[in-house]
């Protein structure tokens, strides 16, 4: 009898312990993809919610990495795998015209994050502005938004992009995408270069090349050591190069552009005669 009185007692303890651990357990909470990045807006419509995130705290003229999340606003979960392409326009006072950018892709980190980059030309101001439409499909369904955006110049006003007309006649945009930090040191130096075949489409041009001399000018205009003009990485999708840093300050970092025949399209070498490109960026650190 005492026997089965233990077994007993042993089995409701056993269940109590059971069913006090499984009372006790937390849900797991979802880790935020994008917690590392800068809500710069959210677009609320069709019971759903858009939020774009970059990396920098708004968008500036030049290169802007956009990541973006489509939240169901019923439960507030988020649409895996979503359908969605976008078209920036800037709405100037006798024009609208669009802007280099890629295509929206779906992360390979996390199914409900779509990201890809814009490259706007120029900032807004008080009679002229950006705006975004989005055309997206979730749950079998089509939806079109537009969302009005803020773009600025760079808090520190240098120039990382620029638009130009080539001595071919072909207008281009030439963007700087790396470093974004640069060091003392030599710096992998990354670009993006676009040509305008209409107001609102903006190709990728392809294997061409961009003669680099960096000069510092507040310090008798001299250059660095082991730099490398940049040519187009077809892995990369994109310009690299290096770009030798030998002390911190103020660097113009003087272009050429080249097209494959090896023709000057924009930009001149710097001499004691000349001591600037037309074709520039600009870094201070």
């Amino acid at each position: 009898m005492k026997t089965i009185k233990l077994v007993l007692i042993t089995i409701a303890l056993s269940l109590g312990l059971t069913a006090c651990t499984s009372d006790d357990d937390s849900p797991q909470l979802e880790v935020d993809p994008l917690a590392e990045y800068n809500l710069v807006t959210k677009v609320d419509a069709n019971g759903h919610s858009l939020e774009l995130y970059s990396d920098g705290n708004a968008f500036t003229t030049g290169y802007n990495e956009v990541y973006l999340r489509i939240k169901d606003d019923s439960d507030n979960s988020y649409f895996a795998n979503p359908k969605i392409s976008w078209m920036p326009v800037m709405h100037m006072e006798s024009m609208n015209h669009s802007c280099p950018k890629s295509e929206l892709a779906i992360s390979t980190e996390n199914n409900t994050v779509v990201e890809g980059y814009a490259i706007f030309q120029m900032a807004g101001n008080a009679d002229e502005y950006w705006d975004i439409t989005f055309t997206y499909e979730v749950g079998g369904q089509e939806y079109t938004v537009t969302q009005t955006i803020d773009v600025t110049a760079p808090s520190d006003g240098k120039q990382r992009v620029t638009s130009f007309l080539g001595s071919d006649n072909v207008r281009y945009v030439l963007a700087m995408v790396a470093p974004r930090d640069p060091v003392v040191a030599v710096n992998d130096i990354h670009a993006l270069l676009y040509k305008m075949e209409s107001m609102m489409s903006f190709p990728m041009v392809q294997n061409y090349s961009i003669a680099l001399d960096p000069r510092m000018p507040g310090m008798g205009n001299h250059s660095s050591p082991n730099n490398e003009d940049l040519t187009y990485d077809s892995s990369a999708k994109m310009y690299t190069g290096k770009l030798s840093l030998t002390m911190t300050g103020y660097w113009k970092l003087n272009l050429k552009l080249l097209n494959m025949d090896g023709e000057v399209l924009k930009g001149e070498d710097v001499t004691e005669e000349n001591e600037a490109s037309s074709l520039y960026w600009e870094l201070e650190f």
